[in-house]
């Protein structure tokens, strides 16, 4: 299955409970679209945020945080890793 980084912006002061907040209304919808949320990432002072998952295509992955209330501003392939 194909793995995704997308981004979020405009998130700024978000706290660890927040982004455990986020994560959780994501990983309660996902299988309505096949996608597995692994893991997210974020940097309160930019208000960046940053999930990784895995999914059958990007918009999969943006009808499920759309859903769930926080739209990614970019959802990215990344199929080569190191």
């Amino acid at each position: 299955m194909p793995e995704f980084m997308d981004v979020h912006t405009g998130m700024t002061g978000i706290t660890p409970e927040g982004l455990m907040e986020a994560h959780n209304a994501d990983l309660a919808i996902q299988d309505d679209e096949k996608v597995n949320f692994k893991h997210a990432w974020a940097d309160p002072e930019t208000g960046m945020v940053f999930c990784l998952s895995e999914a059958p295509n990007a918009e999969a992955v943006q009808k499920i945080h759309e859903r769930a209330g926080h739209k990614a501003d970019r959802v990215y392939e990344v199929p080569v890793q190191a």
